[in-house]
């Protein structure tokens, strides 16, 4: 156990949850959902399968399987699934051709912006009626998309507003592929605000981050189908791995199998706490694999694909921001060598109702400060979309949010 000198402790808040009650197991600890409950499951999208399976299931509906070039390239470059789009293809039987290769998969309940319109967050409705939010954001020089992996979120942390609800179910690959293409689809038709006369950047996502709903390590396989979908050149999106990354609160054994993948997304991992004690309660998973468990595979991660890691750190007031703790973390990171990671402390987005805050700003300054004495690149970062509940830790569907989806159709 990991505590500050008698000396300099000072107030420590302990985490707990507001306004919910935490889900726990027989033996009253925070209950951890790996398994995504059984539900109907979504209709199979060109993007769910390989290039190869695509001409297969082209072929099985009546065409030649050169159509699915076709059809990649109507989609993934051209952001459409609207069969009177697609005047290449037959016209006799292209509707239901169409619609058997590219099914429906989100219904759009309801969009929010900012009064910039820099920022937007999206309410999608999958075919079950689960909600998931995606939040599209233009940033000098890039536009960057968060994308929700899972309806829900099975981790359990208190401080999370996405948690509170437990594990939906998780997102098929092509649900987390279809966030992308419809926010290019929606900043092509000029829905995202102009970009300045000196940006000369592609308007459409150039920044994928997996900080969404959900846990993306918890939902593996379809996250890496959906990874190799966006940053397949000839048969997907064609996006760098470099703008991709992947974040988790630290499932040690997917960290391994993810630096095993041979695609260089950049790895993030939400630590919240440098000591057991705090972590336990903050991020229940670490009674699983502890901090100095998930630093080590966070530091086999760079071993292997060479690209530094980023740690995420929430600073939230008389928690986690003490002084000495930034020191712990610090040490914790030069233990495992240098140059291998980048910190990056974020002002905590208070949820509503809670009493949890961002820490001050001189506090904030100072666990930066000691993080930098310590040779730590850190980086505070900034936290858009707040006033649209689009930050990080934000996201869930409101009882008004529910509202809203249960009297909108689905699309068809």
């Amino acid at each position: 156990m990991t505590t500050e000198p008698e000396q300099t402790r000072v107030r420590q808040v302990r985490p707990k949850t507001e306004g919910w009650s935490q889900k726990k197991d027989d033996a009253g600890r925070p209950l951890l959902q790996f398994a995504s409950p059984k539900r109907g499951k979504p209709p199979v999208h060109m993007a769910d399968l390989t290039p190869e399976q695509r001409v297969e299931k082209v072929k099985e509906l009546g065409l030649p399987g050169f159509r699915a070039k076709q059809l990649e390239k109507h989609y993934f470059t051209h952001w459409t699934h609207d069969p009177a789009d697609m005047t290449d293809l037959p016209a006799e039987g292209r509707d239901e051709f169409v619609h058997g290769m590219l099914p429906p998969l989100l219904t759009e309940v309801r969009r929010l912006e900012t009064d910039r319109g820099d920022t937007i967050k999206f309410l999608w409705k999958l075919h079950d009626g689960a909600l998931v939010e995606s939040v599209l954001m233009r940033y000098p020089g890039r536009i960057t998309l968060c994308v929700s992996s899972q309806a829900g979120c099975g981790m359990n942390c208190p401080f999370c507003a996405t948690g509170q609800a437990g594990l939906t179910r998780n997102m098929s690959s092509a649900e987390i592929v279809e966030q992308v293409v419809r926010a290019n689809r929606l900043i092509a038709d000029g829905g995202l605000g102009g970009k300045k006369k000196d940006d000369h950047s592609a308007e459409r996502v150039s920044n994928i981050v997996f900080m969404g709903m959900g846990e993306p390590l918890a939902n593996y396989a379809r996250v890496m189908q959906a990874v190799r979908v966006m940053t397949d050149k000839t048969h997907g999106l064609g996006m760098s791995a470099r703008g991709i990354t992947v974040s988790t609160v630290g499932l040690a054994p997917a960290i391994t199998k993810l630096s095993n993948e041979d695609i260089p997304v950049t790895f993030a991992l939400s630590l919240h706490a440098p000591d057991d004690e705090l972590r336990d309660e903050l991020i229940p998973v670490n009674s699983r694999w502890k901090v100095d468990e998930v630093l080590d595979a966070a530091r086999a991660y760079f071993d292997k694909t060479k690209r530094r890691v980023s740690i995420e750190y929430a600073l939230i007031k008389d928690m986690n921001d003490h002084g000495w703790r930034a020191d712990l973390l610090g040490d914790k990171l030069n233990e495992r060598g240098r140059g291998w990671v980048h910190v990056n402390p974020i002002p905590l987005n208070p949820t509503p109702g809670s009493i949890w805050t961002a820490s001050e700003v001189s506090v904030q300054n100072e666990f930066v400060r000691r993080l930098e004495a310590k040779g730590i690149p850190t980086t505070l970062r900034d936290t858009r979309g707040k006033e649209i509940d689009g930050a990080c830790g934000q996201l869930v569907a409101t009882e008004e949010d529910e509202a809203v989806a249960a009297v909108t159709p689905l699309e068809v």
